[in-house]
Order: C-alpha cells, then structure tokens, then sequence
C-alpha cells in the first residue's frame, strides 16, 4: 500500500476538502484520504488507480494533478 499525493485547484474552504474527501474516498482501494485546501493538497492511501481518483476529483468540482 502507497501514498500518492496530488495538487488540487479551487479549493478554497473546509466544505471543498469535505467534497473531494467524500468522493475519493468511494474509488475502489482506498484506505485513507488527507486533504487540506490550504495547501491545495490532496493525500491518498491504498491500491487505486490515478485515473479514478483524479475523475473523483472532477466529480467533486474541483481539478487535480499527480504531485
């Protein structure tokens, strides 16, 4: 299992990080979610592939990049 950090855009508030939270946290493999819009930052824990979290991402509202 690995952490594979990303760089998020348009988050701007607590209710951004609780959006992207909640839908990254439905790909399949994922153990753990940090998120912080202060950084811009987004942390993910567990076997997933990047293109479903970064489709979650979108899902969410918001846009992503691999760190």
């Amino acid at each position: 299992m690995s952490t594979t950090q990303y760089q998020v855009t348009g988050m701007t508030c607590g209710h951004c990080e609780m959006s992207v939270r909640e839908e990254v946290s439905e790909v399949a493999g994922v153990q753990d979610v940090q998120v912080s819009h202060e950084t811009g930052t987004l942390a993910v824990t567990g076997d997933v592939d990047d293109a479903a979290v970064l489709a979650a991402v979108t899902e969410a509202g918001y846009s992503a990049t691999r760190a």
